[in-house]
Parts: structure tokens; sequence; C-alpha cells
């Protein structure tokens, strides 16, 4: 009587499911990446002006911003008013001379002109403001 001997194949791993996986994942990960927006730091509602103009966008500049409940912010930092000069003064010439101020229209007046006072005393000669255009 003879005894037949079948021949163990070897395992093998079948990867095309493995690759249907992966390609579904990466397309995820580059469409949720690719449709996040940026989210604001502060909120602010900027006055209008019927003689503003458009400046291009400088890639090393510095921003004080005053939101509608008085907060200074230095590049979105929170900063008291009176510190606020040794800040600007501690920064680079390059961001020094390209500082702007942002504050909310509904920001008081005695703060915006604090701020003003703290960056001429800290050197700054041109301070240009953010504003949204007129109708």
């Amino acid at each position: 009587m003879k005894i037949a001997v079948r021949k163990r194949r070897a395992p093998s791993i079948i990867i095309v499911s493995l690759v249907d996986i992966l390609t579904i994942l990466l397309i995820f990960f580059v469409v949720s990446t690719t449709f996040k927006k940026d989210q604001p730091e502060v909120q602010i509602n900027l006055p209008e002006s019927a003689t503003a103009t458009t400046q291009p966008a400088q890639s090393e500049h510095a921003i004080v911003s005053v939101n509608e409940a008085d907060e200074v912010r230095l590049d979105g930092n929170p900063l008291p008013v009176e510190e606020l000069e040794a800040a600007v003064r501690n920064l680079p010439a390059a961001r020094k001379t390209t500082l702007a101020l942002e504050a909310d229209k509904k920001a008081s007046f005695g703060t915006i002109i604090k701020v003003m006072d703290a960056l001429k005393l800290a050197g700054v000669k041109n301070l240009p403001a953010f504003t949204q255009g007129g109708k």
C-alpha cells in the first residue's frame, strides 16, 4: 500500500489587502490635513479706514494686539502694558522695524495710547495699524 505524501507549501502573506488599507489611510490623512483652517488666536474686530493701503506680507514681523477687554499681547503672548516697552526693546532690530498695532475698535482709547507711548519709548518710529478697508 502506497501512502501519498504531499509537499507542504511555504506560508505566504497576501499583501494586496494591506496595500489597499494603507492607501485608504494615506488618502484620509492627506485630505484631513489639507482642509484644516488656521484658527485665529485673538478675535479682533478691526476699525474701518477709507485711506488704508494694503501692504505685502513680510515674513519676520511682530504684532502688538489689544482686544476689546484691553488685554495687550505681543505676538500672541499676553503682556502687561508696563512690561511692553522692555519686551519690544529686546526684540531683534528686523522685527522691531516691522512691528504693527492691531487693536479692536471696542478697545479703550486710554489703553491704545499707553501701548503707543510704550512703543515710542522702545524706539519704534513707524507704527502701522491693521484696519479694514472702507466701503
